[in-house]
Protein backbone atom coordinates (compact mmCIF):
# COMPACT_ATOMS: atom_id res chain seq x y z
CA UNK A 1 0.00 0.00 0.00
CA UNK A 2 2.71 2.34 1.03
CA UNK A 3 4.69 1.65 -2.45
CA UNK A 4 1.09 2.47 -4.37
CA UNK A 5 1.23 5.25 -2.56
CA UNK A 6 4.57 6.34 -3.48
CA UNK A 7 3.87 6.02 -6.79
CA UNK A 8 0.98 8.18 -7.73
CA UNK A 9 2.77 11.17 -5.64
CA UNK A 10 5.68 10.34 -7.70
CA UNK A 11 3.00 11.23 -10.92
CA UNK A 12 0.88 13.66 -9.34
CA UNK A 13 4.07 16.37 -7.66
CA UNK A 14 5.11 17.30 -11.62
CA UNK A 15 1.59 17.72 -12.44
CA UNK A 16 0.72 19.79 -9.18
CA UNK A 17 3.79 21.78 -9.55
CA UNK A 18 2.80 22.78 -13.14
CA UNK A 19 -1.10 24.07 -12.38
CA UNK A 20 -2.47 27.22 -13.20
CA UNK A 21 -2.34 29.92 -10.69
CA UNK A 22 -5.11 32.28 -10.15
CA UNK A 23 -5.57 35.60 -8.84
CA UNK A 24 -8.07 36.98 -6.86
CA UNK A 25 -8.58 40.92 -5.66
CA UNK A 26 -11.04 43.13 -4.62
CA UNK A 27 -10.29 45.54 -7.69
CA UNK A 28 -9.76 42.66 -10.26
CA UNK A 29 -11.24 40.42 -12.51
CA UNK A 30 -11.41 37.98 -10.33
CA UNK A 31 -13.13 38.60 -7.10
CA UNK A 32 -14.70 36.26 -5.79
CA UNK A 33 -13.08 32.92 -4.28
CA UNK A 34 -15.91 31.20 -4.86
CA UNK A 35 -15.71 31.77 -8.35
CA UNK A 36 -11.68 31.20 -8.51
CA UNK A 37 -12.65 27.67 -6.79
CA UNK A 38 -15.63 26.63 -9.43
CA UNK A 39 -12.81 27.84 -12.33
CA UNK A 40 -9.29 26.15 -11.22
CA UNK A 41 -8.49 22.72 -11.73
CA UNK A 42 -6.85 19.89 -8.98
CA UNK A 43 -3.45 20.90 -8.76
CA UNK A 44 -4.03 24.63 -9.04
CA UNK A 45 -3.31 27.45 -7.13
CA UNK A 46 -5.57 30.30 -6.05
CA UNK A 47 -3.77 33.78 -4.83
CA UNK A 48 -6.04 35.81 -2.47
CA UNK A 49 -4.79 39.49 -2.56
CA UNK A 50 -5.30 41.61 0.80
CA UNK A 51 -9.21 42.84 1.38
CA UNK A 52 -12.10 41.64 3.18
CA UNK A 53 -13.83 38.59 1.64
CA UNK A 54 -17.40 38.01 2.81
CA UNK A 55 -18.56 34.55 1.18
CA UNK A 56 -20.60 32.17 2.61
CA UNK A 57 -18.91 29.46 3.43
CA UNK A 58 -16.55 27.85 0.98
CA UNK A 59 -16.22 24.51 -0.07
CA UNK A 60 -12.87 22.72 -1.34
CA UNK A 61 -14.08 20.03 -2.78
CA UNK A 62 -10.42 19.60 -5.37
CA UNK A 63 -6.87 19.54 -4.16
CA UNK A 64 -6.01 23.06 -4.88
CA UNK A 65 -3.56 25.83 -2.69
CA UNK A 66 -5.41 28.82 -1.74
CA UNK A 67 -2.99 31.02 -0.41
CA UNK A 68 -3.22 34.35 1.41
CA UNK A 69 -1.10 37.59 0.59
CA UNK A 70 -0.46 39.84 3.78
CA UNK A 71 -3.67 37.82 5.54
CA UNK A 72 -6.27 38.72 3.28
CA UNK A 73 -9.48 38.63 5.46
CA UNK A 74 -12.59 35.74 5.51
CA UNK A 75 -15.13 36.79 7.66
CA UNK A 76 -18.22 34.61 8.81
CA UNK A 77 -20.25 37.17 10.19
CA UNK A 78 -21.35 35.27 13.43
CA UNK A 79 -22.86 32.89 10.57
CA UNK A 80 -21.06 30.69 8.30
CA UNK A 81 -18.54 28.16 8.78
CA UNK A 82 -15.83 29.99 6.87
CA UNK A 83 -13.81 26.92 5.08
CA UNK A 84 -14.64 22.87 4.34
CA UNK A 85 -12.72 21.43 3.23
CA UNK A 86 -13.50 17.68 1.17
CA UNK A 87 -10.97 16.74 -0.86
CA UNK A 88 -7.69 15.31 -0.25
CA UNK A 89 -4.30 17.44 -1.38
CA UNK A 90 -5.29 21.48 -0.22
CA UNK A 91 -3.29 24.06 1.76
CA UNK A 92 -5.05 26.63 2.97
CA UNK A 93 -2.56 28.95 3.67
CA UNK A 94 -2.16 32.93 5.06
CA UNK A 95 -5.68 33.98 6.04
CA UNK A 96 -7.16 35.81 8.57
CA UNK A 97 -10.30 34.39 9.34
CA UNK A 98 -12.75 36.10 11.99
CA UNK A 99 -16.45 35.77 13.17
CA UNK A 100 -16.99 31.86 12.04
CA UNK A 101 -20.49 31.12 13.03
CA UNK A 102 -21.62 29.65 16.46
CA UNK A 103 -23.93 26.82 17.16
CA UNK A 104 -25.24 24.42 20.26
CA UNK A 105 -25.76 22.08 18.22
CA UNK A 106 -23.33 22.03 15.22
CA UNK A 107 -19.87 22.39 15.58
CA UNK A 108 -19.08 24.94 13.01
CA UNK A 109 -15.91 25.98 12.82
CA UNK A 110 -13.51 28.31 10.57
CA UNK A 111 -11.87 25.82 8.84
CA UNK A 112 -13.46 22.09 8.61
CA UNK A 113 -11.55 18.65 7.21
CA UNK A 114 -14.52 16.31 6.25
CA UNK A 115 -12.84 13.01 6.03
CA UNK A 116 -9.35 13.88 4.01
CA UNK A 117 -6.14 13.41 3.77
CA UNK A 118 -2.75 15.00 2.94
CA UNK A 119 -3.96 18.54 4.16
CA UNK A 120 -2.20 21.64 5.32
CA UNK A 121 -3.16 24.48 7.27
CA UNK A 122 -0.51 27.18 7.83
CA UNK A 123 0.31 30.39 8.84
CA UNK A 124 -3.29 31.68 9.57
CA UNK A 125 -4.79 33.73 11.68
CA UNK A 126 -7.59 32.71 14.02
CA UNK A 127 -10.20 35.07 15.84
CA UNK A 128 -12.96 34.91 17.55
CA UNK A 129 -13.83 31.26 16.22
CA UNK A 130 -15.83 29.07 17.58
CA UNK A 131 -13.97 25.79 16.78
CA UNK A 132 -10.70 27.25 15.29
CA UNK A 133 -9.41 24.36 13.17
CA UNK A 134 -11.99 20.98 13.47
CA UNK A 135 -10.59 17.54 11.99
CA UNK A 136 -12.85 14.84 11.71
CA UNK A 137 -12.01 11.66 10.02
CA UNK A 138 -8.67 13.06 8.82
CA UNK A 139 -5.61 11.05 8.17
CA UNK A 140 -1.75 12.41 7.30
CA UNK A 141 -2.77 16.53 7.98
CA UNK A 142 -0.16 19.14 8.76
CA UNK A 143 -1.47 21.94 10.67
CA UNK A 144 1.26 24.61 11.58
CA UNK A 145 2.56 27.92 12.61
CA UNK A 146 -1.04 28.99 13.36
CA UNK A 147 -2.43 31.53 15.79
CA UNK A 148 -5.47 30.99 17.29
CA UNK A 149 -7.40 33.78 19.57
CA UNK A 150 -10.78 33.50 21.04
CA UNK A 151 -13.37 35.09 23.32
CA UNK A 152 -14.71 32.13 25.46
CA UNK A 153 -16.73 33.24 28.05
CA UNK A 154 -17.84 29.25 29.32
CA UNK A 155 -17.53 25.65 28.48
CA UNK A 156 -20.86 25.26 27.30
CA UNK A 157 -20.59 28.70 25.05
CA UNK A 158 -17.16 27.80 23.18
CA UNK A 159 -15.56 25.56 21.12
CA UNK A 160 -11.97 24.14 21.29
CA UNK A 161 -8.79 25.76 18.95
CA UNK A 162 -7.80 23.21 17.44
CA UNK A 163 -10.00 19.88 17.37
CA UNK A 164 -9.72 16.24 16.22
CA UNK A 165 -11.67 13.67 16.02
CA UNK A 166 -11.29 10.35 14.80
CA UNK A 167 -8.00 10.97 12.90
CA UNK A 168 -4.90 9.18 12.09
CA UNK A 169 -1.41 10.55 11.82
CA UNK A 170 -2.08 14.10 12.29
CA UNK A 171 1.17 16.45 13.20
CA UNK A 172 -0.34 19.80 15.13
CA UNK A 173 2.98 21.96 15.78
CA UNK A 174 3.86 25.52 16.73
CA UNK A 175 0.58 26.96 16.94
CA UNK A 176 -0.18 29.36 19.15
CA UNK A 177 -4.09 28.92 21.05
CA UNK A 178 -5.72 31.42 23.24
CA UNK A 179 -9.35 32.04 24.53
CA UNK A 180 -10.84 28.92 23.88
CA UNK A 181 -12.35 26.27 25.72
CA UNK A 182 -9.77 23.40 25.80
CA UNK A 183 -6.38 24.33 23.48
CA UNK A 184 -6.08 21.09 21.84
CA UNK A 185 -8.64 18.70 21.69
CA UNK A 186 -8.12 14.90 20.41
CA UNK A 187 -11.02 12.42 20.70
CA UNK A 188 -10.00 8.33 19.37
CA UNK A 189 -6.52 9.89 17.17
CA UNK A 190 -3.55 7.51 16.68
CA UNK A 191 -0.16 7.75 15.99
CA UNK A 192 0.01 11.93 15.68
CA UNK A 193 2.14 14.17 16.84
CA UNK A 194 1.97 17.62 18.94
CA UNK A 195 5.28 19.56 19.17
CA UNK A 196 6.46 22.81 19.95
CA UNK A 197 3.13 24.81 20.28
CA UNK A 198 1.91 27.51 23.07
CA UNK A 199 -1.51 27.04 24.73
CA UNK A 200 -2.41 29.89 27.14
CA UNK A 201 -5.55 31.20 29.10
CA UNK A 202 -7.73 28.16 27.69
CA UNK A 203 -11.22 28.57 30.49
CA UNK A 204 -10.66 24.39 30.69
CA UNK A 205 -7.59 22.32 29.39
CA UNK A 206 -4.44 23.11 27.39
CA UNK A 207 -4.64 19.97 26.05
CA UNK A 208 -7.44 17.53 26.47
CA UNK A 209 -6.73 13.82 25.13
CA UNK A 210 -9.40 11.16 25.11
CA UNK A 211 -9.36 7.53 23.71
CA UNK A 212 -6.43 8.27 22.25
CA UNK A 213 -3.16 5.93 21.90
CA UNK A 214 0.04 5.78 20.94
CA UNK A 215 0.72 9.53 20.18
CA UNK A 216 3.47 12.36 21.13
CA UNK A 217 3.33 15.39 23.09
CA UNK A 218 6.31 17.63 23.11
CA UNK A 219 8.08 20.74 23.66
CA UNK A 220 4.74 22.11 24.55
CA UNK A 221 4.13 25.13 26.43
CA UNK A 222 0.83 25.11 28.43
CA UNK A 223 0.29 28.15 30.62
CA UNK A 224 -2.41 29.86 32.62
CA UNK A 225 -5.14 27.64 31.56
CA UNK A 226 -7.70 26.15 34.18
CA UNK A 227 -5.88 22.80 33.72
CA UNK A 228 -2.77 22.21 31.82
CA UNK A 229 -3.35 19.06 30.19
CA UNK A 230 -5.66 16.18 30.42
CA UNK A 231 -4.77 12.70 29.67
CA UNK A 232 -7.59 10.06 30.27
CA UNK A 233 -8.29 6.28 29.03
CA UNK A 234 -5.62 6.02 26.66
CA UNK A 235 -2.61 3.96 26.32
CA UNK A 236 1.14 4.35 24.66
CA UNK A 237 1.32 8.09 25.21
CA UNK A 238 4.59 9.74 25.24
CA UNK A 239 5.23 13.24 27.13
CA UNK A 240 8.44 14.79 26.80
CA UNK A 241 9.84 18.33 27.45
CA UNK A 242 6.74 19.66 27.88
CA UNK A 243 6.38 23.32 30.21
CA UNK A 244 3.69 23.17 32.70
CA UNK A 245 3.41 26.50 34.11
CA UNK A 246 0.58 28.52 36.73
CA UNK A 247 -2.31 26.19 36.02
CA UNK A 248 -3.76 27.23 39.68
CA UNK A 249 -7.47 26.88 41.13
CA UNK A 250 -9.06 24.55 42.99
CA UNK A 251 -9.63 21.83 41.18
CA UNK A 252 -6.03 22.38 38.65
CA UNK A 253 -2.94 20.86 37.77
CA UNK A 254 -0.46 20.38 35.47
CA UNK A 255 -1.15 17.31 33.90
CA UNK A 256 -3.80 15.16 34.93
CA UNK A 257 -3.51 10.96 34.00
CA UNK A 258 -6.61 9.49 34.52
CA UNK A 259 -6.71 5.13 33.21
CA UNK A 260 -3.65 5.37 31.43
CA UNK A 261 -1.45 2.46 30.66
CA UNK A 262 2.40 1.99 29.43
CA UNK A 263 3.56 5.29 28.82
CA UNK A 264 6.10 8.08 29.44
CA UNK A 265 6.38 11.19 31.32
CA UNK A 266 9.87 12.67 30.75
CA UNK A 267 12.04 15.61 30.94
CA UNK A 268 8.87 17.74 31.49
CA UNK A 269 9.03 21.15 33.61
CA UNK A 270 5.81 21.63 36.60
CA UNK A 271 6.24 24.72 37.84
CA UNK A 272 3.68 27.24 39.89
CA UNK A 273 0.30 24.57 39.57
CA UNK A 274 -2.09 23.59 42.38
CA UNK A 275 -0.84 20.12 41.56
CA UNK A 276 2.15 19.49 39.15
CA UNK A 277 0.83 15.58 38.07
CA UNK A 278 -2.11 14.21 39.40
CA UNK A 279 -2.78 10.27 38.69
CA UNK A 280 -5.15 7.97 38.95
CA UNK A 281 -5.89 4.65 37.33
CA UNK A 282 -2.83 5.11 35.96
CA UNK A 283 -0.74 1.58 35.50
CA UNK A 284 2.66 1.10 33.96
CA UNK A 285 3.81 5.18 33.48
CA UNK A 286 7.42 6.24 34.05
CA UNK A 287 7.68 9.33 35.09
CA UNK A 288 11.68 10.16 34.97
CA UNK A 289 13.94 12.88 34.93
CA UNK A 290 11.06 15.72 35.27
CA UNK A 291 11.43 18.95 37.47
CA UNK A 292 8.87 19.74 39.91
CA UNK A 293 9.54 23.45 41.55
CA UNK A 294 7.24 25.94 43.12
CA UNK A 295 3.65 24.03 42.96
CA UNK A 296 1.16 23.23 45.70
CA UNK A 297 1.57 19.33 45.65
CA UNK A 298 4.21 18.07 42.96
CA UNK A 299 2.78 14.36 42.69
CA UNK A 300 -0.89 13.56 43.69
CA UNK A 301 -0.85 9.66 43.19
CA UNK A 302 -3.96 7.93 44.13
CA UNK A 303 -4.57 4.60 45.57
CA UNK A 304 -5.36 3.23 42.41
CA UNK A 305 -2.60 3.64 40.98
CA UNK A 306 0.10 0.34 40.37
CA UNK A 307 3.18 -0.56 39.00
CA UNK A 308 4.52 3.33 38.11
CA UNK A 309 7.63 4.07 38.62
CA UNK A 310 8.86 7.50 39.64
CA UNK A 311 13.03 8.13 39.62
CA UNK A 312 15.48 10.68 38.75
CA UNK A 313 13.40 13.45 39.47
CA UNK A 314 14.36 16.90 41.15
CA UNK A 315 11.65 17.88 43.93
CA UNK A 316 12.63 21.85 44.93
CA UNK A 317 10.91 24.32 46.72
CA UNK A 318 7.14 22.65 46.84
CA UNK A 319 4.63 22.95 49.34
CA UNK A 320 4.38 18.78 49.57
CA UNK A 321 5.81 16.84 47.12
CA UNK A 322 3.75 13.62 47.17
CA UNK A 323 0.66 13.01 48.73
CA UNK A 324 -2.36 10.19 48.39
CA UNK A 325 -5.46 8.73 49.31
CA UNK A 326 -4.35 5.53 50.95
CA UNK A 327 -1.79 3.58 52.43
CA UNK A 328 -1.59 0.68 50.12
CA UNK A 329 1.66 0.95 47.40
CA UNK A 330 2.01 -0.17 44.17
CA UNK A 331 4.62 1.92 43.12
CA UNK A 332 8.04 2.71 42.86
CA UNK A 333 10.08 5.75 44.02
CA UNK A 334 13.59 5.27 43.80
CA UNK A 335 16.52 7.97 42.64
CA UNK A 336 14.91 11.18 42.94
CA UNK A 337 16.03 14.40 44.12
CA UNK A 338 14.53 15.98 47.31
CA UNK A 339 15.02 19.65 48.91
CA UNK A 340 13.44 18.20 51.66
CA UNK A 341 15.74 15.23 52.74
CA UNK A 342 17.62 16.06 55.67
CA UNK A 343 19.89 12.40 55.67
CA UNK A 344 23.33 11.97 54.94
CA UNK A 345 25.47 10.14 52.61
CA UNK A 346 28.65 8.64 54.71
CA UNK A 347 29.91 6.63 51.61
CA UNK A 348 29.54 9.75 49.26
CA UNK A 349 28.29 7.74 46.57
CA UNK A 350 25.66 10.75 45.82
CA UNK A 351 22.82 8.58 47.12
CA UNK A 352 21.70 9.52 50.93
CA UNK A 353 22.38 6.35 53.11
CA UNK A 354 18.56 6.69 54.76
CA UNK A 355 15.08 6.73 53.08
CA UNK A 356 13.20 9.42 52.30
CA UNK A 357 9.58 9.59 53.07
CA UNK A 358 8.12 12.13 50.66
CA UNK A 359 4.44 11.91 52.35
CA UNK A 360 4.01 14.43 55.22
CA UNK A 361 1.33 13.92 58.24
CA UNK A 362 -0.15 16.89 57.22
CA UNK A 363 -0.34 16.79 53.40
CA UNK A 364 -2.93 13.73 54.34
CA UNK A 365 -4.66 15.79 56.70
CA UNK A 366 -5.45 18.88 54.90
CA UNK A 367 -6.12 16.67 52.17
CA UNK A 368 -9.20 16.01 54.04
CA UNK A 369 -9.44 19.16 55.81
CA UNK A 370 -8.54 22.33 53.52
CA UNK A 371 -9.04 24.62 56.39
CA UNK A 372 -5.54 23.38 58.57
CA UNK A 373 -3.55 25.17 55.98
CA UNK A 374 -3.84 28.15 58.24
CA UNK A 375 -1.86 26.27 60.57
CA UNK A 376 0.92 25.08 58.14
CA UNK A 377 4.30 26.11 58.88
CA UNK A 378 3.71 26.21 62.47
CA UNK A 379 5.72 24.81 65.35
CA UNK A 380 3.33 22.17 65.69
CA UNK A 381 2.60 21.02 62.36
CA UNK A 382 6.87 20.73 62.32
CA UNK A 383 6.69 18.73 65.16
CA UNK A 384 3.87 16.52 63.93
CA UNK A 385 5.58 15.64 60.87
CA UNK A 386 8.81 14.79 62.62
CA UNK A 387 7.62 12.36 65.16
CA UNK A 388 5.45 10.39 62.01
CA UNK A 389 8.73 10.75 60.10
CA UNK A 390 10.45 8.81 62.99
CA UNK A 391 7.36 6.09 63.66
CA UNK A 392 4.75 6.22 60.98
CA UNK A 393 1.41 5.91 61.97
CA UNK A 394 -1.22 7.38 59.54
CA UNK A 395 1.57 8.01 56.49
CA UNK A 396 2.04 5.19 54.15
CA UNK A 397 5.06 3.89 54.99
CA UNK A 398 6.05 1.62 52.19
CA UNK A 399 5.84 4.82 49.87
CA UNK A 400 9.51 6.02 50.40
CA UNK A 401 12.93 6.67 48.12
CA UNK A 402 15.50 4.16 49.14
CA UNK A 403 18.12 6.10 47.27
CA UNK A 404 17.49 9.88 47.38
CA UNK A 405 19.72 11.51 45.74
CA UNK A 406 21.67 14.84 47.73
CA UNK A 407 21.90 17.13 44.99
CA UNK A 408 19.77 18.00 42.13
CA UNK A 409 20.39 15.60 38.76
CA UNK A 410 20.97 16.81 35.47
CA UNK A 411 17.20 16.01 33.75
CA UNK A 412 17.16 14.20 30.57
CA UNK A 413 13.90 12.80 28.90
Amino acid sequence: MERTLSIILLFLLPWTASGKTWHVSASGSLRSIHQALSLSLAGDSILVEPGVYREKGLVIEKPVHLIGRALPVLDGEDRYEIISVRSNGVTVEGFRLIRCGRSGWNDIAAIKLYGVREVTIKGNYFERAFFGIFCQNARHCLISGNTLVSDAASEIQSGNGIHCWHCDSMRIEYNEVRGHRDGIYFEFVTHSLICGNRSIDNIRYGLHFMFSHEDIYSNNTFRHNAAGVSVMFSHGVSMTGNTFTENWGGGAYGLLMKEITDSRVAGNHFLNNTSGIYMEGTTRVKVLGNGFSGNGYAIKIQASCSDDTITRNNFAGNTFDVATNGTLVLNNFDGNYWDKYEGYDLDRNGAGDVPYHPVSLFSMIAEKNPSVMMLFRSFMVSLLDRTEKVMPAITPENLKDDHPFMKPLTLQP
